[in-house]
């Protein structure tokens, strides 16, 4: 369904997507005919995100456009876009996912880290378009829109737009631990500390420890280190 509330919002869908639950993909692909037979135009995301920007805010983020196919509750925003913007490509979308902690939160993350729940779709009112004349030429094509949410979603109807990246836990750099110790410990501590957690790393590559009781061993023994050298 693409037109809701008698006309007056569009839903476009389109397949798609860094901190934990971080993502970036694009939420709308230009000059590519979707399953509705629309065109979204280059341009057509200039004047609405301009008026955003001038509110200070970024469209909504929602799961399969909310309540428009579900319970009200859906309408709850599942994160935050924290930028969009177009390029030659299409409208890029950058956003974190809320409640992570949660059985739903870590549900939707789960899905997109999979690349299970992949889409990502417009919710918009159309302000400007042309009708296609013939057959082999788009219904429309869409050259100005009020942008109102970008939601994600499980099918799209343009396949060409993507979330692109999910980002998980950084995996661990020493550089930039030792770094950030040094910044509250001498060189040398801060030499000392990432030794420990290292250690520890490496004890659970050879299969000496589980995940679990690796991270609370090298908390403790880091905390204890911390402690010692806050006391000496």
């Amino acid at each position: 369904m693409d037109h809701l509330a008698a006309g007056l919002i569009d839903v476009k869908f389109a397949s798609g997507g860094a901190k934990e639950g971080t993502f970036s993909g694009y939420g709308s692909i230009f000059g590519n005919i979707d399953s509705h037979g629309d065109v979204v135009q280059k341009g057509a995301f200039t004047r609405t995100l301009r008026e955003w920007e001038g509110k200070s805010k970024l469209p909504k983020m929602l799961l399969q456009h909310g309540g428009f196919y579900g319970p009200v509750d859906d309408m709850l925003p599942i994160g935050k876009w924290t930028s969009m913007e177009e390029n030659s490509k299409g409208l890029k979308v950058e956003g974190e996912l809320f409640g992570l902690n949660t059985d739903r939160g870590a549900l939707i993350y789960e899905g997109m880290k999979s690349g299970e729940l992949d889409g990502l779709s417009i919710g918009y009112r159309a302000k400007k378009y042309t009708l296609g004349t013939k057959p082999t030429e788009p219904y429309r094509t869409l050259e100005d829109v009020d942008l109102l949410e970008v939601s994600v979603v499980l099918w799209g109807s343009n396949d060409k737009a993507l979330v692109s990246q999910v980002k998980g836990l950084e995996p661990f750099n020493p550089r930039e631990l030792e770094r950030d110790l040094k910044s509250i410990l001498s060189g040398a501590d801060a030499v000392r500390a990432v030794a420990i957690v290292k250690k520890h790393l490496q004890r659970e590559a050879e299969g000496h420890t589980t995940s679990s009781s690796r991270d609370e061993e090298a908390a403790l023994e880091l905390l204890d280190e911390l402690k010692k050298l806050r006391a000496g």
